[in-house]
C-alpha cells in the first residue's frame, strides 16, 4: 500500500510593511497558490461559506476579506454568493430576515463583498435536502439546498475555540455551519442539567432557549428558606447548548466523560456530509487571528488567547484545521484572557481555556472517515 504524502497547507503571516504585503493581496495570493482558481467551473454558482456573526459579535471575519476571494472567483468566471444558515438558538441570525438584516450590519453589502448573500437553508430552515454518508452515527445528515446545488465552494473560517467543540475551524464551519436547525439538533443531541446550588437565578438561560425548556424550581434551605433554580425538561430540550454559553456561573452542565467525543464524531460526520458531493472543488481559508475563546455565535467578542498568527488556505479541512491548531498552541499565551492555563509555547490553549474539551477529537475523527488527513506540510509564501 502506498503511503500517502502529507497535505499541503499555505501560510501568510500577519506582518506588512509595503501594499503588496497587506492581508487583502496575502489572501489572493493564497488563493493562488492554493489553485483554488481551478475548483471551479466558468458560469457556475460557487458558495462562500462563511458566518456573519452575531449581533454584537466583532471578530467575524472582515467583509474586505471577503471581497478578496469574490474578485479571485469571478476571475475565475465563476458565479460567487456568500452563505450561511440560520441558527437553532434565538438571536440575530434564527431567521433569513434577521439574518441578512444583521449580515448588511455587519459590513457584508454588495457594495463591499461584489457579491449577493443567500441564507441556505431558506426564511425558517426548512430548506434542506437529506445527503447519505453511511457513518456510524448518520447514515444521512441533512444539508442545506444552497449548499447542495452549488457547484463548488470555498470555505472561510475564523479559527477560535468553542466550549463543547474546543476550537472552531473548517471542520464545524461545514458541520454546523452547512445545516438546517433540524441538522444542528442532530449534531448536538445532548442534554443538558443546571446544579441548583450553582444557579443564582438570572434567567438567562431560559431568556436564551429557542425551545422553552427551561422554567424555575423551588428549593427549601433550612438555613435560606424557599429559592429559586432553573430546571431543564430534557424532553424539550433540543441541546443546542445556547444556556451553557449563557450561564455566567457555570450552573448549567453536562456530562463532558460520556458527551464529548459522540458530539465531535456527530459534527464530523456532518462536515463529510457537505461536501461529499464536491470531491476536488472545495477550497478552505482559516484566519487565525482574533483568536477569542469563542464562537463568533455569541453576541460579543472576549479578548484573544495568544498573538495573531496568519491566514492558511488548503484544499484539506483536516490538514488545515491541524495546522491551526497547532499553530495556536505555539504561541505564547495572553495571561489577561479567558485563558487560565497552559500559557507557554506548547501547551494546549484550548484545553486551557475549556478544561474538559479535547479538540484532537474531531481531528482524529475526521481523517478516520475520509475527510482528510492530519498530516501537513506548512508552506509559507
Amino acid at each position: 500500500m502506498t503511503e500517502q504524502a502529507p497535505s499541503v497547507v499555505y501560510f501568510a503571516g500577519p506582518r506588512a510593511r509595503k501594499a503588496k504585503e497587506s492581508k487583502i493581496r496575502k489572501i489572493a495570493a493564497l488563493f493562488d497558490a492554493a489553485g483554488f482558481d481551478k475548483l471551479v467551473d466558468k458560469n457556475a454558482p460557487a458558495a462562500v461559506k462563511l458566518h456573519f456573526g452575531e449581533r454584537g459579535n466583532d471578530t467575524f471575519i472582515n467583509p474586505v476579506f471577503v471581497r478578496a476571494v469574490v474578485d479571485k472567483l469571478k476571475q475565475a468566471g465563476a458565479l460567487p454568493f456568500l452563505t450561511d444558515t440560520n441558527t437553532l438558538y434565538q438571536g440575530s441570525r434564527h431567521n433569513a430576515v434577521n439574518h441578512l438584516q444583521t449580515a448588511l450590519e455587519h459590513g457584508f453589502s454588495f457594495a463591499t463583498v461584489n457579491a449577493p448573500l443567500i441564507i441556505a437553508d431558506g426564511l425558517r430552515g426548512g430548506s434542506f435536502s437529506e445527503v447519505p454518508i453511511g457513518q456510524k452515527h448518520f447514515k444521512s445528515v441533512k444539508i442545506a439546498d444552497a449548499i447542495v446545488e452549488a457547484h463548488s465552494m470555498i470555505v472561510m473560517s475564523h479559527f477560535k475555540g468553542h466550549e463543547m467543540a474546543g476550537f472552531g475551524g473548517s471542520i464545524k464551519n461545514l458541520a454546523m455551519g452547512c445545516a438546517p436547525s433540524q441538522g444542528k439538533c442532530d449534531q448536538h443531541a445532548s442534554r443538558f442539567s443546571v446544579d441548583e446550588k450553582l444557579c443564582i437565578a438570572c434567567g438567562m438561560c431560559m431568556a436564551n432557549c429557542p425551545e422553552h425548556a427551561i422554567a424555575w424550581r423551588a428549593s427549601t434551605d433550612d438555613n435560606e428558606g424557599e429559592t429559586k433554580f432553573a430546571f431543564i425538561d430534557k424532553d424539550k430540550c433540543v441541546g443546542c447548548g445556547e444556556c451553557l454559553t449563557v450561564c455566567e456561573p457555570k450552573a448549567v452542565t453536562i456530562d463532558w466523560a460520556t458527551e464529548l467525543e459522540p458530539f465531535n464524531e456527530r459534527m464530523t460526520e456532518y462536515a463529510l456530509g457537505a461536501v461529499i458531493n464536491k470531491q476536488d472543488r472545495v477550497g478552505y481559508f482559516n484566519f487565525l487571528m482574533n483568536i477569542t475563546p469563542d464562537c463568533d455565535c455569541v453576541p460579543w467578542s472576549d479578548a484573544p488567547l495568544v498573538p495573531d498568527i496568519g491566514i492558511l488556505a488548503s484544499i484539506d479541512p483536516v490538514a488545515l484545521d491541524k495546522a491551526s491548531f497547532d499553530l495556536v498552541n505555539g504561541q505564547p499565551g495572553f495571561t489577561h484572557s479567558r485563558l487560565k492555563h497552559n500559557h507557554e509555547p506548547g501547551q494546549d490553549k484550548f484545553t486551557g481555556t475549556w478544561s474538559y474539551t479535547r479538540g484532537e477529537v474531531q481531528l482524529n475523527y475526521a481523517a478516520s472517515i475520509g475527510l482528510g488527513s492530519t498530516e501537513y506540510t506548512l508552506v509559507e509564501i
